[in-house]
């Protein structure tokens, strides 16, 4: 395994890759903007515009405008993916900050805060329901199966994290189940659903969807080294979130499986109460054990996996993008 290789160019990796996709990415903006509208219900775009304004990178959309072109796609139907994708993600961040009561979500108030619980769970609703009419207007019943298949992962997910919280006995393979639901399953279906529609040959659409997947769970363990480790503003939420809620994530995971009796004491009641001056001593319990640093090497793992899956493509520009921003997934804080 080898440490992340460094970012030499200023402008980083998903600006380089949007930036070589502006035009594509620009149809998809207007599209997000034409099917988040409602004329019945004007806080559907109320709400859903406070979060897309947000600042928000949209990797998932770049990922299937980028491996639709990958594959040489030339029609227009990746717009519609790539919107589709972005409604998934949206809805999911709403749903997420109502059940983990949320108060930030990319530096900015959450939208449960601005308005209430209802508005953010039932736009959330609403985008969905708008990201599977995009999707039937592809016409493809295998991406229509990719799509939902992911979102249903995602839900499934969210539901075993929410048992999960709090639950010492939680293990490593259910933590990567919530990892792949959290995350990887949706830029998995990004990478796949985006191969799918250019008719790419079945061993590039596979070499795609593994590089989501393993890309999707680097990103996901770096968020939770960064939740301990990081800075704020690199994950666009306060440090310790996951901490305060309950979370049993990979660096808790291995402590408690290393931990004296007083020490797991210590996390069975600091998960319970979430207090934010708990989480001096939960680091400190964390670098005994060396399990930030194996948390973030685990990170470049995956990393190393995802960048694997992308040399199975032709050899191109967009691919090493792709694979800059792999790279980039596990140094965006350091």
């Amino acid at each position: 395994m080898t440490d992340a290789t460094p970012i030499q160019q200023t402008a980083r990796p998903h600006d380089r890759l949007a930036n070589a996709l502006a035009d594509d990415m620009a149809a998809v903006g207007r599209l997000i903007s034409t099917r988040m509208a409602s004329e019945h219900a004007p806080r559907i775009p109320e709400v859903t515009a406070h979060l897309v304004g947000a600042g928000g990178k949209r990797v998932r959309p770049l990922l299937t405008v980028a491996a639709a072109r990958l594959c040489g796609y030339q029609g227009d139907d990746h717009i519609k993916l790539a919107a589709t994708v972005e409604f998934i993600h949206t809805a999911t961040l709403l749903h997420d900050d109502v059940v983990d009561e949320s108060a930030q979500r990319r530096g900015r108030p959450t939208a449960n805060l601005l308005w209430d619980n209802q508005s953010s769970v039932l736009v959330g609703d609403y985008l969905f329901a708008r990201s599977f009419q995009l999707m039937v207007e592809c016409g493809s019943l295998r991406i229509l199966d990719i799509l939902s298949g992911a979102a249903a992962t995602i839900a499934e997910g969210e539901v075993l994290q929410l048992t999960a919280a709090r639950n010492l006995a939680t293990t490593e393979e259910t933590y990567l189940k919530v990892v792949r639901g959290k995350t990887a399953a949706l830029f998995q279906a990004a990478c796949e659903s985006g191969a799918v529609v250019a008719g790419a040959p079945e061993d590039h659409v596979s070499a795609l969807a593994e590089f989501g997947d393993a890309m999707g769970i680097s990103f996901q363990i770096m968020d939770d080294w960064l939740d301990y480790g990081g800075a704020g503003d690199a994950i666009g939420k306060d440090l310790g979130d996951d901490f305060r809620e309950g979370k049993l994530t990979l660096p808790v995971i291995r402590a408690l499986s290393r931990s004296s009796t007083e020490e797991r004491v210590f996390w069975r009641d600091a998960l319970e109460r979430g207090r934010a001056d708990d989480l001096d001593r939960a680091r400190a319990i964390l670098e005994r054990h060396g399990t930030l640093e194996e948390t973030r090497a685990e990170a470049l793992i995956w990393r190393d996996r995802a960048k694997a899956a992308l040399h199975r493509l032709p050899a191109s520009d967009l691919r090493d993008m792709l694979g800059d921003l792999a790279d980039y997934v596990v140094v965006r804080a350091l």
